[in-house]
C-alpha cells in the first residue's frame, strides 16, 4: 500500500484492501478482493455471508487475557475499528485485513447448535466463555441474524458462565438473558471506550458505537444488575492516552466497578493499515506516534511476547500503569480478576430428569 496515496473512505476504518500474507505467497493478484479500489468516492457495500463452521469454541494458554474459552459468532467486524488486531485473521480466508474485514462478514449460522453439542459432551469441563475476543458480538450483522443471541440462550440454559467484550451498544437488547444470568453469578460485561474526541472516535471506529453511547450502555447493563466494566482501549500514544483518567471516571458515574487497559497492537498488516490511516487523519502526529509504539515495544512495530504484548515495555509504560492503578484506587475500582463467575451451576439440561429415571 502506498501510504502516501491513502485515502480515507466516509464510515470505513480501511482506505484500501491489501493483500493478506497468504495471498502474497500464493501470487494471487489484488483483484481476489474484486472492485474495492481505494479513493473518497468509493462507498464499498457490507456482505454478510452465513458459513456453517466445524467447531465453535476456541481455546488458549495465553497468560495475559483471564480466559481460556471463547466463541466469535462472527468472522470479520463491520465496526471497521482500524488498529483492531483481529484483522489478519481474515487471510485465512483469502480475504484482505483491509476493506474486507470490515465489509466481508461471515456470520456461523451453526454457533449454537455446535456449542449445545460441546457443553453436551461427557468430558466438557466448565469454564467461563468469553464472548468478543476476536471480533464484536454485537456489530450491525447481530441485529437482523441473531447468532449471539442463539448462543446466549444455549449458555443460560446449560447454566454457563460468560464475559462480554464490545463496543455496541445492541447488547441493551439481550438484557434479559444477561440479566436472568446475573442473577445467578453468570454473566459480566466489559464495554471498550477508548477515546471521547468525536473525530478521533468516528474515524478509528467508524461504526462502532459513539463514546458517550456506550456510557448510557454502561449505565442500563448496570441498572438491571448485570455486573460491568469498562476497558479503556486501545490506548495510543499522543492520540487518545490523556483520555484514561477521564473514561475512568465517566465510566464509574455511569455504573462500572471494573476496569481495565490495553496498549495499541499491530501486529502483521495491521501496522501498514495504522501508518496509512495516520497518514490519512493525523498527518503531523504520525510520525510522532509510531515512534512512542516503537519505544514500547522494544525498537519495533509489534511486540508478541507474552507477559508484555498488552502493555509495551520502558519508562512510558510503567508511566501508563503507574497513572491507571492510581486513577482506579483513587475512583475505587474493584480489583479483582475479570471475568471470574460461578461454573458451580452448569449443568446439561434433562440429565438429572434421565438419572433420577434410572
Amino acid at each position: 500500500m502506498d501510504r502516501a496515496a491513502a485515502a480515507a473512505i466516509k464510515g470505513r476504518g480501511a482506505a484500501d484492501s491489501p493483500l493478506g500474507r497468504f495471498e502474497r505467497k500464493r501470487g494471487i493478484g489484488r483483484e481476489k478482493s474484486e472492485d474495492l479500489p481505494p479513493g473518497p468516492g468509493h462507498k464499498p457495500r457490507t456482505t454478510i455471508t452465513l458459513v456453517q463452521a466445524r467447531s465453535i469454541i476456541s481455546r488458549n494458554d495465553s497468560p495475559d487475557i483471564p480466559f481460556t474459552q471463547s466463541i466469535n459468532p462472527y468472522q470479520g467486524c463491520e465496526h471497521g475499528c482500524i488498529y483492531c488486531y483481529a484483522r489478519p485473521s481474515h487471510a485465512y480466508h483469502d480475504m484482505s485485513p483491509g476493506l474486507d474485514f470490515e465489509t466481508r462478514i461471515l456470520g456461523k449460522q451453526n454457533a449454537a447448535q455446535l456449542l449445545r453439542t460441546e457443553l453436551s459432551r461427557p468430558g466438557y469441563r466448565c469454564e467461563l466463555i468469553a464472548l468478543g475476543a476476536n471480533t464484536d458480538p454485537y456489530q450491525p450483522a447481530e441485529r437482523e441474524q441473531g447468532i449471539t443471541r442463539r448462543v446466549l440462550e444455549v449458555l443460560h440454559e446449560f447454566r454457563h458462565p460468560v464475559g462480554i467484550v464490545t463496543k455496541g451498544s445492541l447488547i441493551e437488547r439481550d438484557i434479559d438473558i444477561l440479566g436472568a444470568m446475573a442473577r445467578e453469578g453468570l454473566a459480566e460485561v466489559h464495554v471498550s471506550i477508548g477515546s471521547f474526541d468525536a473525530d478521533v472516535a468516528r474515524t478509528l471506529e467508524p461504526r462502532a458505537a459513539a463514546p458517550y453511547r456506550r456510557l448510557e450502555t454502561i449505565r442500563r447493563l448496570a441498572g438491571a444488575g448485570i455486573p460491568v466494566g469498562v476497558l479503556t482501549a486501545p490506548i495510543i500514544p499522543f492520540l487518545n492516552d490523556s483520555d484514561m483518567e477521564r473514561t475512568l471516571e465517566q465510566a464509574w458515574e455511569a455504573g462500572a466497578r471494573k476496569a481495565g487497559y490495553i496498549l495499541v497492537r499491530l501486529p502483521f498488516e495491521v501496522k501498514d493499515l495504522f501508518r496509512a490511516w495516520l497518514d490519512a487523519h493525523v498527518p503531523l502526529k504520525a510520525a510522532r506516534i509510531m515512534g512512542q509504539i516503537s519505544q514500547l515495544r522494544g525498537g519495533r512495530d509489534n511486540d508478541p511476547r507474552f507477559g508484555s504484548r498488552m502493555t509495551g515495555t520502558g519508562i512510558y509504560a510503567q508511566l501508563l500503569a503507574q497513572r491507571f492503578d492510581k486513577a482506579c484506587r483513587r475512583i475505587g475500582y474493584d480489583r479483582s480478576p475479570p471475568h471470574q463467575r460461578d461454573t458451580s451451576r452448569f449443568s446439561i439440561p434433562g440429565k438429572a430428569a434421565q438419572l433420577a429415571f434410572f
